[in-house]
């Protein structure tokens, strides 16, 4: 991998921590981040090559979050995944209404979570 950067937003530090070094031992320059605000301030400030969102974050969630971004000229192409323990119907619709680029549950299975994210890194 040519050091792709990825943000993970979760409020989670042990889901954080979890992805942070999942993702670093597989060649990704990780940014975290613990809730809505600082993902945002740090999605525009980085301009990282994926976005990884938990849904239930605090002081902004993570469909707002995406949202935001998406409709935003300058970050609308950054693939988002959403990231999140909801596994409803209404959950997966929703990130789909906010143009997620993929909808992933936790847990997750680490070879089909890799597998979408070089998918969406092309």
């Amino acid at each position: 991998m040519n050091n792709k950067k990825i943000i993970v937003v979760d409020d989670e530090p042990d889901i954080l921590k979890t992805m942070e070094i999942f993702l670093k031992c597989e060649g990704f320059d990780v940014i975290t981040a613990v809730d809505g605000i600082e993902g945002l301030e740090k999605i525009k400030k980085e301009a990282p090559d994926l976005v990884i969102l938990d849904v239930m974050l605090p002081k902004l969630d993570g469909y707002k979050v995406c949202r935001l971004l998406k409709f935003d000229r300058n970050f609308r192409t950054i693939p988002i995944v959403i990231f999140t323990a909801r596994a409803q119907e209404i959950d997966e619709k929703k990130a789909k209404e906010v143009k997620a680029d993929a909808f992933i549950t936790k847990p997750f299975q680490s070879e089909t979570f890799l597998a979408k994210i070089r998918e969406l890194l092309g």
